[in-house]
């Protein structure tokens, strides 16, 4: 499996951009695409994520209402964020997990998801 991350870069506070994940080699089976970004010096943090079966979806709290995840016919995942904020700049990285987007109203960690793709950064500064 091959994820690959595009659409970042940089874009001025209450800006807005439209992140990409695109997934070659998954062939069959139950799946999640899951967002999270790292900042310097801060941990891996989850952002949203989108369960392949019924297309539910997650949002982080801190971007909940900013930040919308969807899903086309060819399996393309998309980020959509807007009103960002200068604490969004982050390297964004998509991820797949077999099985559900999140369990108990929480995203599923980054240790659960076994495929990963190169980031892309966003910077978000005046």
């Amino acid at each position: 499996v091959q994820l690959q991350a595009s659409g970042g870069g940089l874009v001025q506070p209450g800006g807005s951009l439209r992140l990409s994940c695109a997934a070659s080699g998954w062939t069959s089976g139950y799946h999640a695409i899951g967002w999270f970004r790292q900042a310097p010096g801060k941990g891996r943090e989850g952002v949203s994520c989108i369960s392949e079966r019924d297309g539910s979806t997650y949002y982080a709290e801190s971007v909940r209402g900013r930040f919308a995840i969807s899903r086309d016919a060819r399996g393309t995942v998309y980020l959509q964020m807007s009103s960002l904020k200068p604490e969004d700049t982050a390297i964004y990285s998509c991820a797949m997990a077999a099985g559900p987007c999140a369990r108990n109203g929480v995203q599923r960690g980054g240790d659960e998801y076994a495929y990963w793709g190169p980031g892309t950064q966003v910077t978000v500064s005046s």
